[in-house]
């Protein structure tokens, strides 16, 4: 009896080296979530998590200070000791991804928390937030630190660094601050990545109704 007739079809998925040819597509992060920012309240439980880990306190100082300074995660970890000036109460902020930079107040809060971190850096480093071996904190790091963060907190949703930043935007724009400090604050060249936040921020609509 005589083989019947085959077709040959092209496979659905690619094994092999010849996979990376048609690698999976990544879903974008507004797919994954519902919004793409952190309330200021659930930031406040990311920093209470963090309390928990074995580097409690540079983790809970890593998390305060992306969110007060709108830090992007490669901002964070190449912080360095010498821009912040503690006598003056300030922080240069070195921007990337062609942002300008500039320099924030720092709260007393941050300060205590920072002069801490650094009497117990060990060893000490010119860099601010290090590893357990002394060396910089890496964003692979410092992303999956979050990501598990937010699943010790509570959040029904992945977390990522970038929410940090865009729940600095959101928190200023709640209240009150006017888009224009915003921009500067974060560092935006268009305005109209600002905006989003003041969009989107219940404080224009406040007192419509008095009763």
């Amino acid at each position: 009896m005589g083989k019947p007739n085959l077709k040959l079809v092209t496979p659905a998925i690619i094994n092999g080296p010849d996979a990376s040819r048609n690698p999976p597509k990544r879903r974008r992060n507004r797919e994954l979530r519902s919004r793409e920012y952190l309330t200021q309240v659930e930031v406040d439980r990311l920093i209470v998590a963090a309390g928990e880990n074995h580097y409690a306190h540079r983790d809970s100082t890593m998390i305060l200070v992306a969110f007060r300074h709108g830090l992007r995660a490669a901002e964070l970890v190449a912080l360095q000791w010498h821009a912040i000036d503690f006598n003056r109460a300030e922080i240069h902020i070195a921007r990337v991804k062609g942002s300008a930079s500039s320099t924030h107040p720092l709260t007393g809060r941050e300060l205590r928390m920072l002069r801490r971190l650094q009497r117990e850096q060990a060893p000490q480093s010119s860099f601010v937030f290090t590893s357990e071996r002394g060396t910089p904190f890496a964003t692979g790091g410092f992303r999956k630190m979050v990501a598990r963060l937010g699943v010790s907190a509570g959040l029904d949703f992945p977390v990522h660094p970038h929410m940090l930043r865009h729940a600095c935007g959101y928190a200023l724009a709640n209240r009150g601050t006017d888009t224009l400090t915003i921009q500067k604050y974060l560092g935006h060249r268009n305005i109209q990545h600002t905006v989003r936040y003041t969009e989107l921020s219940p404080a224009r609509f406040r007192n419509l109704w008095q009763d």
